[in-house]
């Protein structure tokens, strides 16, 4: 059953890295295409800017459980360094099941309700003439969310993980 979950983590792991890599190569070619055709042929496309707008969404709300699987978050570490590497892994625990885990489980219920409705109404763009599918892009928050709890407990159920 670990393994079982562990492997499903690892698959939803590379998808998540497959989506930030296309989510950076679709910004990078949306804004170099705005810059060439603003400043180039002065003129410009609201729907190319909402595709950089919404790439920008997804990279960054997707590179939350990317850089979690990977160890890459931020620690401030000024008394744990001269303490033994028990209490490194002893505060990661901590952290996951009384932060991480909460805090986004609560995340993805308070942003149930809006993203049910922006389902409802096929919500699109605010700009006239806007690119459609905004609440594709709202359905990442939970989705990010839903991958930090799962990389969460998969870091707690496999310290080999985390690099320390």
């Amino acid at each position: 059953m670990r393994a079982n979950f562990l492997s499903i983590c690892r698959g939803l792991d590379r998808i998540t890295a497959f989506l930030c890599v296309l989510a950076c190569v679709v910004l990078t070619a949306s804004v170099l295409a705005i810059v060439i055709l603003r400043f180039g042929f002065d003129t410009g496309f609201i729907k190319l800017q909402n595709l950089s707008v919404y790439a920008f969404s997804a990279l960054m709300i997707l590179s939350l459980p990317y850089c979690l699987r990977r160890g890459g978050h931020v620690r401030v570490e000024v008394l744990s360094e001269r303490l033994p590497k028990v209490y490194g892994r002893a505060a990661d625990w901590a952290a996951l099941l009384i932060l991480l885990i909460p805090v986004f489980s609560l995340m993805i219920y308070a942003w149930w309700p809006n993203l049910v409705y922006s389902w409802m109404i096929v919500e699109g763009s605010i700009e006239t003439g806007g690119l459609g599918g905004v609440f594709l892009v709202k359905t990442m928050l939970p989705f990010a969310a839903l991958m930090m709890i799962l990389q969460g407990i998969a870091i707690l159920l496999d310290p080999e993980i985390l690099p320390q």
